[in-house]
């Protein structure tokens, strides 16, 4: 099993799970971070530190969010890994919670 990224770090980009991640999974995107799911092994370390509540299981992800799967696994490996814990998006803040956010995804690694 694997765990999965969902909408509500997009604009927000928190990288606290990033540092307790052991096998380096997470992938970083402009506005958004993907777990490999090829990479994760279930620790759910990353679960509790997510301070937006944006990871789950993949057999938990919220209803009306299981798209997450595909988008996590397409986008891993077109991101670069991320290993290091990095300042959260200026406006993170703001964006915690907003809905419907995937239109704001940017799936391209440069930013386009």
């Amino acid at each position: 099993m694997t765990h999965v990224v969902t909408e509500n770090c997009i604009n927000c980009k928190h990288t606290d799970c990033v540092e307790v991640c052991p096998v380096d999974c997470f992938h970083e995107g402009p506005n958004f971070l993907v777990i490999d799911p090829e990479s994760c092994i279930d620790c759910t370390l990353c679960v509790a530190e997510c301070p937006v509540g944006a990871i789950f299981p993949e057999d938990d992800v919220p209803a009306g969010q299981e798209h997450f799967l595909a988008i996590n696994a397409e986008l891993a490996p077109q991101w670069p890994v991320l290993t290091a814990k990095k300042p959260a998006l200026p406006d993170a803040g703001a964006w915690d919670g907003v809905p419907d956010k995937l239109k704001l995804l940017i799936r391209s690694a440069t930013g386009g």
